[in-house]
């Protein structure tokens, strides 16, 4: 009864903060302070500033801003177009046509940006006109875009992982290779439905492009040349034990700046804005890293975790039972706060509940990513909903209809984790290692 009490003035402190527009990380650092004020006589001051200090200095954490300012740098070149000319030729003639270019694409960005929104935005902008001008039909333009996009959440480098690996002080090298085989199974799983969906619908009738012969072919896919060669020295270097996550991200911030320089988008303007919006997005994670420390240390001093967690192991329920309770509670959390603040925020409780329960924490790494990846196409706050309502001007309630197959699809793809979870396992297991990180 006493750990009831104590979530609900938690749940009340935090919801009260947020209904208010008081930033994220702010509200988890006033959550913190209430309860240390509450149940701990230790000085307040002290114990945040250590705690944060703590939290804020991590090495592991470098290789956020430098894989973020990687993504922000290509989103400002032409690699968009690049992709579309690449990948159209060989897409065209598969069941789906040039739909299947959102999810490839998607899938292509994701390994060099590791942001769900950077790989909608940079993607969308060169496939959504094109796609609409060869009349496929919009809400599966719309719809593969809003679900293929979050493979930017699980394909290395993945900002969600690196935040659930500082936060359980797990490899951030092992979680990026659990995520390379279920993200390409996911990503496979969108192009069936889609070539599915192209042989039953009605209202499949798109303009085909004149057929290409096997030589232009091969030379339009030059134009994947630069990417291809981005993401062997940012994933190849870490599989082959050549560098760490951290020193992968900086190889890939000089090998984005090289592409810049060569498409000749590289300019004053562009590297200062592109170096700007990796550090506002830095600092956001980074104040919502340190106030989910603080919660932590505030909640380990009720006794919540453990307490719930001792609860939890009292109703004896599987292993299958917890997961599909803890895709509930994260399907409903989603629909409130974005990925990463879901994370860091529950985490602190999860953690002892999964480590209980014998839960293998890399692979629960991606079964979070991938009900993370849910919430960034459910309402009110799916944040890709509101990118792609800004690029097309659809309603919400349309955007939304439109990615319900690929929610479903990302559900089923839990199952596919549970009955197989080698998917996630067997790659980190078999990489050669190199040092920390």
């Amino acid at each position: 009864m006493e750990n009831i009490s104590i979530i609900i003035l938690f749940l009340f402190v935090m919801f009260t903060l947020l209904g208010t527009g008081v930033w994220v990380g702010l509200s988890l650092v006033g959550v913190a302070w209430v309860g240390m004020e509450l149940f701990t006589t230790r000085p307040v001051g002290d114990v945040m500033i250590t705690t944060v200090w703590s939290a804020s200095s991590s090495w592991t954490l470098t290789a956020l801003p430098l894989f973020i300012w990687m993504g922000e740098i290509l989103y400002r070149t032409r690699l968009s177009e690049d992709m579309f000319r690449g990948l159209a030729p060989w897409m065209s003639r598969f069941p789906g046509g040039l739909v299947h270019t959102n999810i490839v694409g998607c899938t292509v960005f994701a390994a060099v940006s590791g942001s769900s929104a950077a790989t909608l935005t940079t993607v969308g902008k060169m496939s959504i006109p094109e796609l609409r001008r060869r009349d496929y039909p919009e809400h599966m333009v719309i719809g593969t875009l809003a679900g293929a996009a979050t493979l930017g959440l699980m394909i290395p480098p993945s900002l969600t992982l690196i935040v659930y690996g500082v936060t359980i002080n797990e490899s951030i090298k092992k979680l990026f290779f659990a995520g390379v085989f279920p993200g390409l199974v996911l990503a496979l799983m969108f192009m069936t439905y889609v070539a599915i969906y192209s042989k039953v619908a009605k209202n499949w009738n798109p303009i085909i492009d004149e057929r290409m012969s096997f030589m232009d072919k091969l030379r339009n896919s030059r134009f994947l040349i630069p990417v291809i060669c981005l993401i062997l020295v940012v994933i190849g270097s870490m599989f082959f034990g050549f560098a760490t996550a951290t020193e992968a991200a900086a190889f890939g911030v000089l090998g984005a700046l090289i592409l810049a320089a060569l498409q000749g988008t590289l300019n004053w303007g562009s590297f200062s804005s592109s170096l700007m919006g990796a550090t506002r997005t830095s600092a956001m994670i980074a104040l919502i890293l340190a106030g989910a420390a603080f919660l932590s240390l505030s909640m380990g001093f009720t006794g919540l975790p453990r307490g719930l967690a001792n609860l939890i192991a009292g109703w004896d329920l599987s292993r299958f039972e917890l997961l599909m309770v803890l895709l509930i509670f994260y399907i409903i959390l989603g629909m409130f706060l974005d990925g990463i603040s879901s994370v860091v925020l529950t985490m602190a409780v999860v953690e002892p509940m999964i480590r209980d329960a014998g839960i293998d924490l890399i692979w629960f790494g991606i079964f979070i990513v991938v009900v993370v990846e849910m919430a960034q196409i459910t309402p009110p706050i799916g944040f890709n909903l509101f990118v792609l309502q800004g690029m097309t001007g659809h309603e919400m309630s349309f955007i939304a209809k439109a990615g319900l197959p690929m929610f479903f699809i990302m559900v089923l793809m839990v199952f596919v984790l549970i009955m197989f979870p080698e998917l996630a396992t067997w790659l980190p297991d078999n990489i050669r290692q190199s040092g920390a990180g």
